[in-house]
């Protein structure tokens, strides 16, 4: 069986990785293309080294977010290798144009992470999570409730509770990034002594929202490390928003060195769907700057709480920030991988 893996931005080569390694073991041939979405190298290249990815085949270098020339590009690849299946991640636009692209083909398509919801349709994520649900055959969901919605929603594809990818990632790799990691030794951190903050999506690179949160950075009294995305760092310096003498703006780290330094801080902020899931894996409470999350079982279980945009309840939510003393099994065991892997494995003709 021959599957196309689209992949383009920081969650969808982590994902990838662990499902890769699934899918050569089950003797699944698999060709990866990489849209650009995300270009800059340590949003990109950094992850294939560090993981020990095979090397893309289809490599767009489009260096844009919009799904048209996207789904154009991935079309041309799909005509030129002909899978029996695509695969695509999570939520982003490069899922979209992938599932689009396959739609387009008539190539059945799975969506890793399916089922998932906010509730909030202004984010551009939660769109194309519907969308892209409507268009998969095969909905691989990372738990019950996730596969719940996509029942009342009455989605037509062929449902599989699964686990969640990249929970498989993060149990593997995260004891590896802090035996190897020297990032705390090069910033001078102990572990439990300093806060993580990531900042990226779309509507919080705006005003004012952007500016209400860099406040409430500058008003925390620990130490914050902030890994800057490249579209933050942007809007920062086109707002001339100045970050406090706690926060140190970092580049953007790869893999292994980010999950040493998240998974030993005492919080770690962020506007990351993903960074919420592993924040609750490494056992560090989350403090999400959002109105909403698709990862509702974290706040139900009190390891996160959404705080917005506002700069007083960013600050307190810090300041109480602790971990439930007991924590249930949230997004499955480590083994969705394998179990994709054996789902795609009985579909093979």
């Amino acid at each position: 069986m021959k599957v196309l893996s689209v992949v383009g931005n920081r969650p969808q080569f982590v994902k990838s990785a662990p499902l890769s390694v699934a899918l050569r073991d089950r003797g699944i041939e698999e060709i990866v293309l990489h849209t650009g979405q995300h270009y800059d190298r340590q949003l990109s290249q950094v992850f294939f080294d560090e993981l020990g990815l095979a090397e893309p085949s289809y490599r767009l270098d489009l260096r844009t977010a919009e799904p048209a020339p996207m789904r154009a590009s991935i079309g041309e690849a799909i005509r030129a290798e002909d899978p029996e299946l695509v695969l695509v991640f999570g939520d982003t636009n490069s899922t979209l144009a992938g599932a689009l692209a396959a739609a387009d083909a008539d190539v059945p398509q799975a969506h890793v992470e399916a089922g998932l919801r906010s509730g909030d349709l202004e984010m551009p994520e939660e769109r194309n999570r519907i969308e892209v649900d409507r268009l998969a055959g095969i909905l691989f969901c990372p738990d019950e409730r996730a596969a719940e919605t996509l029942a009342a929603e009455g989605v037509p594809g062929r449902r599989e509770v699964v686990g969640d990818v990249m929970a498989d990632a993060t149990i593997r790799l995260a004891p590896i990034a802090r035996e190897r990691s020297r990032i705390l030794d090069r910033l001078e951190l102990e572990p439990d002594s300093y806060l993580v903050a990531t900042v990226h999506r779309e509507a919080n690179t705006a005003e004012p929202r952007l500016g209400r949160i860099v406040e409430a950075l500058n008003r925390l009294e620990e130490t914050v490390v902030f890994p800057v995305h490249p579209r933050t760092r942007a809007a920062l310096e086109r707002e001339t928003l100045e970050l406090g003498p706690n926060v140190r703006s970092e580049r953007p780290l790869g893999y292994l060195d980010f999950a040493a330094l998240a998974s030993q801080a005492r919080v770690i902020l962020t506007d990351s769907g993903g960074l919420q899931k592993e924040a609750y894996w490494y056992g560090v409470p989350c403090v999400t700057m959002r109105p909403s999350t698709e990862w509702v079982d974290t706040v139900e279980v009190a390891a996160n709480v959404l705080v917005d945009d506002d700069p007083d309840r960013i600050v307190a939510a810090v300041a109480d920030a602790r971990m439930p003393e007991t924590r249930p099994r949230l997004y499955g065991d480590g083994r969705a991988s394998e179990r994709i892997a054996e789902v795609l494995v009985s579909l093979a003709p």
